[in-house]
């Protein structure tokens, strides 16, 4: 199976991901489950189980579920775990579209980048390769910016993850459903969604799409909920 023409209208794959779920399948280094190999068998996984869309990091692991799937791939690049690690550069940015992506996931909070470039410098990049930007954001003030310097997408990934937000339990409907209200550009949930119900709230919150990733993709995580309730 081909992945995804890169001249898929834009419209078309907005379309296809509205109403569904989005799973992320993601293992840093360090994780038994790293690699392309593991993480494309988790993406056919989750498309066999009726997921939309794919959210995946790093170039090996985008090429090679590219190259196995043809849906929808949310893209990034994580640089380390501190400050603007989410696809921090164009450089990043333009490897990760490269690399078969249909959309850019980067980050969208105001701190500062490694490069100096802004959030829409970023944005005009990747849109000159024809590709959608989705803005990981923590707070409503994000996401309107965001929209401002031409995000065709928002979503909720970042809050509780930077200084304003942290300390956060539980998904951030809250943000999901005033960015709803408040922004002409889907939005998407994630963050800490790891039950069906709180999936299904995110979206009656107003989400066009719901993205779960550890709650899905983590053995290690999923077994450890299960060890801690039998008192291990």
């Amino acid at each position: 199976m081909t992945g995804t023409p890169a001249h898929t209208p834009h419209n078309q794959v907005l379309a296809s991901l509205r109403g569904g779920l989005v799973v992320s399948c993601q293992a840093r280094p360090g994780n038994p489950m790293h690699g392309p190999e593991h993480m494309t068998a988790m993406a056919r996984a989750a498309t066999a189980g009726g997921a939309v869309g794919i959210r995946v990091e790093g170039c090996p692991d985008i090429r090679a579920i590219r190259a196995a799937l043809a849906l929808p791939l949310i893209g990034l690049w994580k640089t380390g775990d501190e400050g603007v690690y989410i696809t921090p550069t164009v450089k990043h940015a333009l490897a990760v579209v490269d690399a078969g992506a249909d959309i850019l996931a980067t980050d969208a909070t105001r701190r500062p980048r490694p490069d100096g470039v802004t959030f829409a410098d970023i944005v005009a990049a990747v849109h000159e390769r024809g590709r959608l930007v989705l803005a990981d954001c923590a707070t409503l003030t994000d996401g309107l910016d965001a929209e401002q310097a031409g995000a065709d997408l928002l979503s909720t990934t970042l809050s509780g993850y930077t200084p304003d937000t942290a300390h956060r339990d539980g998904p951030d409907l809250t943000l999901v459903a005033e960015l709803a209200a408040k922004s002409t550009v889907p939005v998407v949930a994630e963050g800490r969604i790891h039950t069906p119900e709180q999936a299904r709230q995110a979206r009656d919150a107003g989400a066009w799409a719901v993205v779960v990733g550890t709650a899905i993709t983590s053995p290690q995580w999923i077994t450890t909920r299960f060890t801690h309730a039998l008192g291990q």
